[in-house]
């Protein structure tokens, strides 16, 4: 079980980054908190960094509706590398929509673990670290 868990935040909403990173860095098996402004940033991290599971995150929460490269089309990259990606990553889409499109668009991608509609609260990203690495996942 990793006690230091990384966990990269992928959304263009300045405050939605403050307050996920705030959250964040009170759980204290959270030891890193990456934060890119949309999904082609990110997608180049991931592609610069993935042979180094140490840099990689352990989570991913990613918004659906992004400037330049959005949620689901981060997707669509990140399933054309995960098998080079040498670690297990969480993936949350998380998404102040309700539109059932997007609910079941997100649950037909198998990399996805869950559609979380905004705001999270801290009590909620404790209890999905928790259960992270209750299951090993992590």
């Amino acid at each position: 079980m990793n006690e230091n868990v990384n966990v990269c935040i992928i959304d263009d909403d300045d405050i939605y980054q403050y307050t996920m990173s705030a959250a964040l860095d009170s759980i204290n098996s959270v030891n890193r908190i990456q934060v890119f402004l949309d999904g082609a940033e990110a997608m180049d991290f991931f592609l610069d960094n993935i042979n180094n599971t140490e840099e990689l995150p352990d989570v991913i929460f990613l918004d659906i509706n992004m400037p330049i490269m959005d949620g689901f089309e981060f997707m669509e990259e990140y399933v054309k590398i995960k098998p080079k990606v040498g670690k297990r990553i969480t993936i949350y889409m998380v998404s102040s929509s309700m539109d059932p499109k997007d609910v079941e668009r997100s649950r037909k991608i198998s990399e996805i673990s869950d559609y979380i509609v905004k705001p999270i609260r801290e009590t909620q990203l404790r209890t999905i670290i928790e259960r992270l690495k209750e299951n090993g996942k992590i």
